[in-house]
């Protein structure tokens, strides 16, 4: 009796369920009719699931798609770069004139009073004035605008080191989008390989009913024991468990997968069956894939734009060793009335010198230049990661395609020995046992074969990754 090739289950075709074939079949004993009557409950279970509506069908693009959109992690990352550029603002804001105005009004009375040391006493008599309730309308104001004239680039320093971090932040927000667009594929190629495993499982509970019928037919006739229908019946028991806990791994994957995108669908969707195009150079020697890597890597990127950042922080702190200079404007309004306001301008500069602050300044130079150098080393750690990333993910490229090749050789196999040992059971010479070892070794290759190929998909994705590349 020929195996079942991996794919879809097929309905048996109806010139098989015939009455004549049946009936013919009739001679044969009751195996025959058996076999005759689960063929056609097969049929009517075939109709019935060709009547259900095909399920939703997800592709790997369009997950990618739907994770750039909705992946918290990426919501996230745009919404550190906004806060860059914010604080981006905020640091060039001290470049920029600042200007204020104080409106003010008093309702108040005008007794005189002697301070002392303010006016010599020639011109305060005995200093007795008389007092009043009297009360008088008192306007008054300004407006004052300052600039900073030169600070030897302690500000703008700071400024250019905050437009630096916003560079860093945007390489940092494509690293955590090329996390994303790996956790994606990585679980996108996993629910795939549950989807393939589920299939295989039917394949094999597909195969053992047929085993099943068949043992029951040799048994009745009397040229097969017992024991093998126990066995089948076993196996059987066995295949439908493998089915369940394939079926339940595989909606576990698209649970994941969903996460992973950021979905709040539900389950009962399906993933798209596709073959994983080779990452182009994916055989290069690892020179040349390092090459490309240290120039596209994001978080090399943003560690360089950091250190950038650090080393003009160093600049600005070591500014204030130096004066500041700074120039001020303001205009002065006042009075009782408003229609006869008298009013004062002044301008003048304004310099500014920190002498000494207790060692602040030079601690505080000390600090920069120490993240600097932690900052340095980060990158050539980050360097020595991208390595390790590729030659990993080579590796496993390699690995992949070599056991995927062998696997094919096994599958192969493994069909044409349950086919064998088929055979020899319906003409008597075998046994149950050896069935049962023919369909698991087919089942463990079938399952070895689908696992292979999840393996070189996802270590294709970690070398995509690896590269920098979306």
């Amino acid at each position: 009796m020929p195996s079942t090739t991996r794919g879809s289950m097929r309905k048996p075709p109806l010139s098989l369920l015939s009455t004549g074939n049946c009936l013919k079949g009739a001679m044969f004993g009751r195996w025959k009719l058996a076999t005759c009557a689960a063929a056609f409950l097969l049929f009517l279970t075939g109709e019935k699931t060709l009547a259900q509506p095909a399920p939703r069908v997800v592709t790997l693009e369009e997950a990618l798609s739907a994770a750039a959109k909705l992946q918290p992690q990426l919501r996230q990352a745009r919404s550190a770069t906004a806060a860059a550029r914010a604080v981006a603002d905020e640091a060039m804001a001290p470049l920029l004139p600042q200007a204020s105005m104080n409106l003010g009004y008093e309702r108040t009375t005008a007794n005189y009073t002697s301070r002392p040391g303010t006016l010599p006493a020639s011109a305060t008599g005995s200093g007795n004035f008389p007092m009043s309730w009297k009360t008088f309308n008192f306007f008054s104001g300004s407006a004052t605008v300052n600039q900073l004239i030169w600070d030897f680039n302690q500000t703008s320093s700071r400024w250019r080191a905050a437009q630096a971090r916003i560079d860093g932040q945007r390489e940092s927000e494509r690293a955590v989008a090329l996390q994303v667009a790996l956790a994606v594929r990585s679980t996108y190629f996993t629910a795939h390989v549950d989807k393939e495993l589920v299939e295989v499982a039917r394949q094999t509970l597909h195969n053992l009913e047929k085993h099943l019928m068949q043992t029951e037919g040799m048994v009745a006739v009397g040229t097969a024991p017992e024991i093998d229908l126990a066995q089948a019946r076993t196996n059987l028991a066995t295949g439908r468990a493998q089915l369940v806990s394939a079926e339940n791994a595989y909606l576990t994957a698209k649970a994941l997968l969903n996460q992973a995108v950021g979905w709040t669908l539900n389950l009962d969707y399906e993933v798209a069956d596709r073959t994983v195009d080779p990452v182009e150079g994916e055989d290069s020697p690892i020179e040349v894939l390092e090459a490309a890597a240290l120039k596209s890597r994001p978080e090399l990127a943003s560690l360089q734009r950091q250190l950038d950042a650090q080393l003009l922080t160093v600049r600005a702190i070591k500014g204030g060793y130096a004066p500041t200079l700074s120039g001020n404007l303001s205009v002065t309004p006042g009075g009782t009335a408003l229609d006869s306001l008298s009013w004062n301008v002044a301008g003048g500069l304004s310099l500014t010198w920190p002498l000494f602050q207790g060692g602040m300044t030079r601690a505080q130079v000390r600090e920069a230049e120490a993240v600097a150098e932690q900052l340095s080393a980060q990158i050539d750690q980050e360097r020595m990661q991208v390595r390790v990333d590729l030659e990993q993910a080579r590796l496993a490229v390699r690995a992949a395609k070599a056991l995927l090749s062998a696997q094919l050789d096994a599958v192969v196999n493994a069909r044409d020995q349950l086919r064998l040992a088929e055979g020899r059971y319906a003409e008597g010479v075998g046994n149950g046992i050896e069935i049962g070892d023919a369909q698991v070794a087919l089942t463990s290759a079938e399952a070895q074969q689908v696992q292979t190929d999840g393996q070189l998909a996802t270590a294709r994705a970690q070398l995509l990754y690896a590269l920098g590349h979306w």
